[in-house]
């Protein structure tokens, strides 16, 4: 086992429906700018510090990220938009650097709890509203991740930020 690794795994904030708008350029809703807004802190509070960012190519996940505050390198990525936990995995892989201790990786659902499950088919994910992350701890290098036999990830935990 190498040294651990923190991948925090977070769904976009609420989106709006603009009429004529296609499902990549859909932009946050109000709601969704709070909740990212909030998420960022949450982060924070937490002492997640993001080293690097990996982003679905989609409108409403590059205002998600803007939004978290988080100032870190960032690579969008269009695999990661619609992508499965194979797709997201490899996305990971390519993408992470090798020396970065905590990567966040900003997409959508099913794809963002899809992924964490299959790192810890153990972990349990109740739900995964908007804006909500999971924290994923990794125990193998960035270029092995999901790749590799035996435990590599456990989820610690899925954060839903919410006011009230």
């Amino acid at each position: 086992m190498s040294e651990s690794r923190t991948l925090i795994l977070m769904r976009h904030g609420k989106s709006g429906y603009p009429p004529a708008t296609s499902d990549h350029d859909r932009p946050l809703a109000e709601r969704g700018i709070r909740q990212a807004a909030l998420a960022g802190r949450w982060m924070a509070d937490e002492g997640l510090r993001v080293d690097a960012v990996i982003c679905s190519t989609s409108t409403r996940t590059r205002q998600t990220l803007d939004r978290t505050g988080i100032d870190a390198p960032v690579t969008f990525v269009e695999d990661v938009y619609g992508g499965a936990p194979e797709e997201i995995l490899e996305s990971i892989r390519i993408h992470a650097p090798a020396d970065a201790q905590t990567v966040l990786v900003v997409g959508h659902e099913p794809g963002m709890p899809a992924t964490a499950l299959t790192l810890d088919p153990d972990g349990y994910i109740e739900r995964f509203p908007t804006s909500a992350y999971a924290v994923v701890g990794v125990s193998h290098p960035w270029d092995r991740i999901g790749m590799d036999p035996g435990p590599a990830a456990h989820l610690v935990g899925v954060r839903v930020p919410r006011e009230g």
